[in-house]
């Protein structure tokens, strides 16, 4: 039986002025719930772009809680009132105030207006001549997978892409979707990249991706949905604006029962080699 359900994806050119990003994602919300969305992915740095010379402590000042901000808040209401889960992203503020960094969080809104889940990115983008962790701060839990009305979505964030140990332990927690937030930066090979990595999270781990991504200012677009077989089933270019696309969740499990990937796993060889996770 096809348990079709129908998703956006939003391809976002953030600004530096939050008022207006949360402004634009509130009319994308209504949007996808106009068009018959159960479920709208916003990208990473959804709250604002942080350019190359804005300091630290300048991104600490435009970061919030990410229970009781203004954004989250208002991005809260806008889910309850049109019955939409949503995925967001935002500048967390640190537990300590004098902390000079930020997360960089993803969260799970459901269509009741609830949090359901609050993940912080555990891998930040420290190479090809970038490096995050001068602004930002690590997470250092994977969160599990939440159960929602357009299926059960497990959450990462950009450069988590390339390390497929994350996708691989949410899929085995029970993920049918992988929500992707990202801010791909340009580069040589990085359009490349981005496609390889998302179709083999998505074959490996017999699931869709949902990788919405930013566009303009250093990023590549390229905002992407991928089936479990590893089909490209939306690619945004480089425009921005939202797709609107059905996707079949009874399609996780006849790949995963056709391409048993999960299930030939030989974790009895596995565990002799834990010492190469240490």
């Amino acid at each position: 039986m096809e348990k079709s359900h129908r998703v956006a994806i939003v391809q976002m050119k953030s600004s530096t002025d939050k008022t207006e990003n949360l402004r634009i994602s509130l009319d994308f919300v209504k949007e996808g719930a106009r068009r018959k969305a159960g479920l709208i992915c916003f990208p990473e740095f959804q709250m604002a772009f942080s350019s190359a010379k804005q300091s630290s402590k300048q991104l600490t000042n435009i970061a919030e809680s990410a229970t009781n901000g203004n954004f989250i808040v208002k991005l809260c209401s806008a889910a309850r009132r049109c019955k939409i889960n949503i995925v967001a992203t935002i500048y967390e503020k640190s537990d300590e105030p004098s902390f000079e960094r930020v997360y960089d969080t993803a969260v799970l809104i459901n269509n009741r207006g609830s949090i359901v889940s609050r993940y912080r990115k555990v891998h930040l983008y420290d190479a090809l001549g970038f490096k995050e962790s001068l602004k930002l701060m690590a997470g250092n839990s994977i969160e599990q997978p939440n159960t929602s009305s357009t299926g059960t979505i497990g959450l990462m964030i950009c450069y988590d892409i390339r390390f497929p140990e994350i996708s691989r332990i949410l899929a085995v927690q029970g993920a049918e979707i992988l929500a992707a937030p990202s801010a791909w930066v340009q580069g040589v090979m990085k359009e490349e990249h981005w496609v390889t990595l998302l179709k083999a999270r998505s074959i490996e781990n017999g699931l869709y991706m949902m990788a919405p991504d930013q566009v303009g200012n250093i990023f590549s677009g390229r905002s992407m949905v991928i089936d479990p077989f590893g089909s490209v089933i939306l690619d945004m270019g480089n425009r921005e604006g939202m797709e609107v696309i059905d996707i079949d969740i009874s399609r996780v499990q006849s790949v995963r029962k056709s391409l048993p990937l999960l299930k030939n796993r030989r974790n009895d060889v596995y565990r002799k080699h834990l010492s190469a996770f240490t």
